[in-house]
């Protein structure tokens, strides 16, 4: 059985949010015309608390970029976004959430910032995603959203190391590309993890 898996398609990260990835509207267009391929559809949500530690905002004389210690792990400063039940939060209005089967929340701890769907930055947490999955009956996942070289990578990754064939749909992503470079990096780095890439017109 195979599964689509959305990340973090939500308004911060489309353009106008706080947070914007560059063209990052243009993955729903991809997730809308896919779902119906899928025996699931699965989502991920950034949903940070206001005082959450990957905040620039929350440490004084810092800015969006640096990367300080958080907790024993080194963290890049993003600016303030998706915040708990704020607008930002949300998923893009056309998006076709009602053919989301369940939604896994991720960031909800001020301590440690989550870019896997699967597991805090750490791997000290689980989501409950993988153990959905493997209920479920999943043993083939594709993943695609927002952004290729952060949220998309570590859940693709983690998905790999837990045993599905993994996926990426690369024209479903966007990538923040906060340095040149990283974007080309990051599928390059899921490949040598195990991930196959591929194209949402092969499907």
């Amino acid at each position: 059985m195979k599964a689509l898996i959305l990340v973090d398609i939500q308004n911060d990260f489309c353009p106008g949010g706080h947070l914007e990835v560059p063209e990052g509207d243009q993955v729903v267009p991809v997730a809308n015309a896919l779902m119906d391929r899928f025996d699931l559809v699965v989502a991920t949500q950034d949903w940070h608390p206001a005082n959450h530690g990957s905040f620039a905002a929350n440490h004084p004389w810092r800015k969006p970029g640096q990367v300080i210690d958080l907790n024993g792990l080194p963290q890049v400063l993003w600016p303030i976004h998706c915040v708990q039940d704020s607008f930002g939060a949300e998923f893009v209005q056309s998006l076709h959430t009602d053919k989301i089967g369940q939604v896994f929340v991720k960031g909800t701890d001020p301590e440690i910032d989550s870019y896997s769907g699967f597991y805090d930055n750490g791997h000290r947490k689980a989501t409950g995603m993988g153990d959905f999955l493997k209920e479920k009956g999943v043993d083939s996942v594709y993943v695609m959203g927002l952004a290729t070289d952060y949220c998309v990578k570590f859940t693709a990754l983690d998905a790999a190391a837990l045993g599905f064939k993994t996926h990426l749909i690369e024209d479903g992503c966007r990538g923040v590309n906060l340095n040149a470079g990283d974007v080309d990096q990051a599928i390059a780095d899921m490949r040598s993890g195990g991930v196959v890439v591929t194209n949402s017109t092969e499907l």
